[in-house]
């Protein structure tokens, strides 16, 4: 008996259901709308403790520079109400791009901000686990 390996994996690669797929986006609100909002609580919620948040060449001086901010820092920084200066970008587009086996990506754009988003699925619900993130044209310190 011969085993198409790829059949074997798509099989054993369960796709998300309607009920995750709605937990995902839902992740991915409480991150856009907690920065927006300053809740930290939100934030909080929809980052694994290991997050790596990126940005390349995004600061004033399009130095090419890999910036990199952690879960403390995000939910700190909402605290702080740092993303309520920019509460009109919301509210932000998501599209799940895939997702099944308890991982997914999406793609999040606001007024502000385009990010990239892998999820994992936690025994704590879906959380964010990587960001890739720029400024939408016309935004932040290089517009």
């Amino acid at each position: 008996m011969t085993v198409d390996l790829h059949e074997a994996w798509l099989a054993a690669t369960a796709p998300a259901t309607e009920t995750d797929r709605a937990a995902i986006e839902a992740c991915v609100r409480d991150y856009f709308e907690g920065w927006f909002d300053g809740d930290a609580a939100r934030m909080a919620r929809a980052l694994h403790p290991e997050l790596a948040k990126r940005s390349f060449g995004q600061t004033g001086d399009r130095a090419p520079v890999l910036l990199t901010d952690t879960a403390p820092v995000m939910i700190e920084a909402t605290a702080e109400g740092n993303g309520r200066v920019r509460a009109g970008g919301r509210p932000p587009r998501i599209e799940i791009v895939d997702a099944g086996g308890g991982i997914a990506s999406v793609v999040g754009r606001s007024e502000h901000y385009q990010e990239y988003l892998h999820l994992v699925e936690t025994p704590d619900g879906w959380q964010i686990v990587n960001v890739l993130w720029r400024w939408s044209d016309g935004h932040g310190p290089r517009a």
